[in-house]
């Protein structure tokens, strides 16, 4: 039987009710993964979704770092993260770091609605 992949979820503030418009057109696709999700990002796809995901940090307390760390380590399979390229906060998340290491390790990386949509067409 082949392992669940893991999916890991992340959204700066303002990209927060895209991440979760997405996720919520796309439940049962997002039902077929081990999800994980910084712990803000987690808590409110879980409320609207009902989705089950596993939170790490939040990602000022380095939760981005715990995902980059999971993807380095082989235990992530794909990565969306929407990023707010005009109006990010100071405490939002590293994108670049986490692009980097997706690219490092081949692992697909989504950073807006419409590449996130690609990646579930193409599996």
């Amino acid at each position: 039987m082949p392992k669940t992949k893991t999916l890991a979820l992340i959204a700066h503030d303002a990209k927060k009710h895209e991440l979760i418009a997405f996720a919520s057109r796309h439940i049962k696709w997002l039902k077929k993964f081990k999800l994980i999700g910084t712990k803000t990002t987690a808590t409110f796809l879980t409320q609207e979704t009902q989705l089950k995901i596993h939170p790490l940090l939040s990602g000022p307390m380095g939760g981005d770092l715990q995902v980059g760390s999971l993807v380095a380590s082989g235990k992530v399979d794909i990565l969306i993260f929407f990023r707010d390229p005009l109006t990010a906060q100071p405490h939002d998340p590293d994108i670049n770091a986490l692009v980097r290491i997706c690219d490092v390790h081949n692992v697909p990386v989504a950073t807006n609605p419409a590449t996130a949509h690609c990646i579930i067409k193409s599996l």
